[in-house]
């Protein structure tokens, strides 16, 4: 996913830092035993070159340790590492200072410094296409000044390129998903904070990263401030504000591993914290990058999508039209209605008519298994226009429920379920598919059945009149068993009907 650049460039103070992997206790904390004293006489170190170049040093602990401890080098080229041992490349020749501290549980620490030194030059560790198209390379020594892509101007062309599911300029999904299957941020989303006012530039020569900011930083609530240290003004749900006045920095590239991984020098961010200074480059050009990040602290993946600083404007509206065009789904025949499947059971499908009645003698119907998912739903998106809900405003729908569902049980549910229990409720909803968190606009028809309504075809009419004046809606979402709860059940519709 990377463009290639070649270009001859001119290097002068350099450095890169990769980290390898070393043994389960590096950079951690974990109970070896006790230990009752550690001085600076006993800290020691070596060091190595690569095969690849003398300009190449792997470092070692050889200290005499046990007890709970952990480690902080710095390598004295503006990159750091807490591993018991770690790779730092020198491109440019020179001394360096480098440092081992190692602190104990106590709160007791001990140090080493000692300086090595590199004797040439070797540039060409860092003349690559991630670092030219990352900074414009050695002879543009003003760099390149990357922004979030507020617009979303470039979503489509990371999405289409790397098979992600990115659909936002930020956003989150399943820890290892690499997605924003959960939530995508819409357009100019987060237009209350100042975070699209930041920026990002990143110049080669001295691996220098500049952030300017209007004093403020965003990140998760749960890692702001006990991961990256930073002292929080105000939260508002899972978000924090706190103070970060930017700064100079250094980075590093790693193009060991499937994605190039890119690390900051603490405190330093990419506009919105999630508990790591590492982010793995998913897609770069010259023009635009997308990067993930790990939210170990809540089991999260978040993707941003970034673009240079002159490609940041607002792109020309092209509305969908509004249109009254009838849909209906008898679920006969071998043409359907193009309904998709969240989270569905595996049940789900065409199946025959489970009771014939002169309410309903189709011979095929949908069966609808809720499965333990909190979001179990079938959808309709309309691909190229939205509802004009003035001239056709009215859902119809048969259901059958049948009585031999679990509803008194109470399940695992989310604080905001209105029941812990299966219900036997049919939802209706509108969505706009655009918006980036479609739940916060939408409206609502819902029927809960008696239990004389039970085991037979019951005929529902959805009335969205009292939002004839939305022209924004073009998602239609069934819900059957009432969300937010892990309950299963088994449910069945037909005679889909919307018109005028």
């Amino acid at each position: 996913m990377i463009k290639r650049t070649i270009q001859t460039i001119v290097w002068s103070c350099l450095a890169v830092l990769f980290f390898t992997a070393c043994d389960p206790y590096e950079g951690s904390s974990k109970s070896l035993g006790k230990m009752d004293l550690l001085t600076d006489e006993q800290v020691s170190f070596t060091y190595k070159p690569s095969s690849k170049s003398d300009n190449i040093l792997t470092f070692e602990n050889t200290t005499p340790i046990n007890g709970a401890h952990s480690f902080t080098w710095n390598f004295g080229n503006g990159t750091s590492s807490n591993s018991k041992s770690a790779t730092a490349q020198y491109p440019e020749k020179g001394d360096y200072t480098v440092s081992l501290t190692i602190a104990l549980a106590d709160g007791s620490q001990a140090s080493k410094s000692q300086v090595i030194t590199i004797e040439q030059d070797d540039f060409s560790l860092i003349d690559t296409e991630v670092y030219n198209n990352l900074t414009g390379g050695g002879d543009n020594t003003a760099g390149k000044v990357w922004v979030i892509d507020r617009y979303n101007n470039f979503t489509s062309q990371v999405n289409e390129a790397t098979g992600l599911n990115i659909t936002g300029h930020m956003g989150l999904g399943p820890q290892g998903s690499y997605s924003q299957e959960w939530w995508g941020a819409a357009p100019n989303d987060k237009d209350m904070w100042t975070l699209y006012d930041q920026t990002f530039t990143f110049v080669q020569n001295g691996l220098k990263l500049s952030i300017q900011t209007d004093g403020e930083g965003y990140g998760r609530k749960e890692s702001s401030s006990s991961v990256g240290g930073y002292d929080i003004i105000s939260t508002d749900g899972d978000d924090a504000t706190f103070v970060f006045e930017g700064g100079d920095f250094s980075f590093s590239v790693d193009e060991e591993g499937k994605y190039p991984i890119l690390t900051l020098s603490k405190p330093a961010f990419m506009g919105y914290y999630c508990g790591s200074q590492e982010y793995e480059i998913v897609y770069l050009t010259d023009e635009v990058m997308a990067l993930r990040v790990n939210n170990t602290v809540e089991e999260q993946d978040w993707t941003f999508v970034y673009c240079l600083e002159e490609l940041n404007v607002e792109a020309p509206e092209e509305p969908k039209e509004v249109k009254a065009i009838p849909l209906t789904e008898d679920f006969e025949g071998e043409d359907f209605l193009d309904f998709v499947y969240q989270e569905m059971g595996d049940r789900t499908g065409i199946s025959d008519n489970p009771w014939f009645t002169s309410i309903n003698n189709s011979n095929k119907v949908f069966r609808y298994e809720k499965s333990t998912s909190i979001s179990s739903n079938i959808s309709y998106v309309a691909e190229d226009y939205k509802f004009d809900l003035s001239k056709q405003n009215q859902i119809k729908l048969k259901v059958f429920i049948p009585s031999s569902n679990d509803f008194t049980t109470e399940h695992d549910a989310e604080d905001w379920a209105p029941s812990k229990k299966l219900l036997p409720k049919v939802a209706v909803k509108l969505h706009d598919s655009e918006h980036g968190a479609p739940w916060e606009t939408q409206i609502e028809q819902t029927f809960e059945l008696t239990t004389n309504q039970l085991d037979q075809w019951v005929e529902l009419t959805f009335d969205f009149s009292e939002a004839a004046d939305r022209t924004d809606f073009d998602k239609i979402v069934i819900q059957l068993g009432q969300e937010g709860h892990t309950g299963t059940g088994i449910f069945y519709l037909d005679d889909f009907n919307f018109s005028e």
